[in-house]
């Protein structure tokens, strides 16, 4: 073999998968989406009515209008059909309460839409996911963060189960305060939350649903439980008295949907293995400890979003690789037995 034939192997350049296309198409992505979200979506029609149909058909038609006006105004080609859009406006719909203004929602979207997504370069290109964008500007907003204020916002409607955000009763009467939630009724979702957030058994079967189908991959999710777990674990055992155990961290707020549905946003995670084991991870920790310790109830949101931040970091933990040294062949006729003798 002549020089100009040869290659080095350390002259390869090995990036993370995939290398080649799978036929996966993004509205294929999108449609299973939507699709695994259907039972949090049924099953917030059932305790909040016509409100919820309302919060969810706005939000899903803001998110795809605001995302065809600017690809408009860019004088680029409109891909609302791929079906993206859509899915950031349900999932902005399922963390917000049944009866927050239609304006806060439609401002939520384009701000998540524009800023979050189309800024960046749209559909791969976002480093933040845009439903996490939209919910944190209402947050953060001083004249609208009242509108996320769950026990304030749902204390008019008859559900059947206590109208008191299991978070914030234990941030503001720690653990001794939530022996009238059942463990066993808020895993069935009966519990106050947003539209389709408190709604786990349906979350869970939504989520296992997109990692058979291959949509996801079971790496972010299982490490950010497990995250929520170790951490709010280590918490409770240092002094029950002040924090929740691991399984009430579990079943409540947007730990389910973060964990399926918000964090493993294509655009905004990792893209090799070890990086979505370390980016689940610190999720779920993050999640607890801005539980713990921030003035927020819930935490979720706001650790994707910290974490969405170490993902070009994340991206570059790999599996060390094993270069194989060359083999020198023995001549014609020359067996390797009669060259090492």
């Amino acid at each position: 073999m002549n020089e100009t034939t040869s290659m080095k192997v350390s002259d390869l350049t090995v990036s993370p998968g995939p290398h080649c296309h799978s036929g996966a198409r993004i509205s294929g992505s999108s449609y299973d989406f939507m699709l695994a979200l259907l039972p949090a979506v049924i099953m917030g029609i059932c305790y909040y009515g016509f409100d919820a149909v309302r919060v969810i058909s706005a939000s899903i038609a803001s998110a795809m209008i605001a995302e065809a006006l600017i690809q408009k105004l860019l004088k680029k080609p409109v891909t609302i059909a791929d079906g993206s859009a859509a899915v950031s406006g349900l999932l902005l719909a399922l963390i917000l309460p049944a009866n927050v203004p239609l304006y806060v929602i439609i401002v939520a979207n384009f701000a998540g839409i524009i800023v979050g997504k189309q800024c960046f370069g749209g559909l791969g290109a976002s480093p933040l996911n845009p439903a996490l964008v939209g919910w944190a500007i209402i947050r953060v907003t001083k004249t609208w963060a009242g509108f996320l204020d769950f026990d304030l916002m749902l204390i008019n409607y008859d559900t059947g189960f206590i109208l008191q955000y299991p978070l914030a009763v234990l941030k503001a009467k720690g653990p001794a305060a939530l022996s009238d939630f059942h463990l066993g009724a808020l895993f069935l979702g009966q519990q106050t939350g947003g539209i389709g957030a408190s709604a786990i058994v349906c979350l869970l079967a939504g989520g296992l649903y997109l990692i058979i189908r291959g949509t996801i991959r079971w790496e972010i999710p299982l490490c950010f439980l497990l995250g929520v777990t170790i951490i709010s674990g280590v918490f409770w055992l240092a002094n029950s008295t002040a924090y929740g155990s691991p399984v009430f961290h579990i079943l409540t707020g947007n730990v389910m949907i973060g964990a399926f549905f918000l964090c493993t946003d294509n655009a905004s995670s990792p893209v090799n293995r070890w990086g979505m084991v370390v980016f689940g991870f610190g999720c779920g920790a993050m999640t607890v400890v801005l539980r713990a310790w921030s003035v927020y109830p819930d935490g979720v949101v706001f650790a994707c979003l910290l974490m969405s931040l170490f993902v070009p970091l994340l991206d570059k933990l790999k599996a060390k690789q094993i270069v194989p040294h060359p083999v020198e062949l023995p001549p014609l006729g020359e067996s390797v037995e009669e060259r090492t003798a």
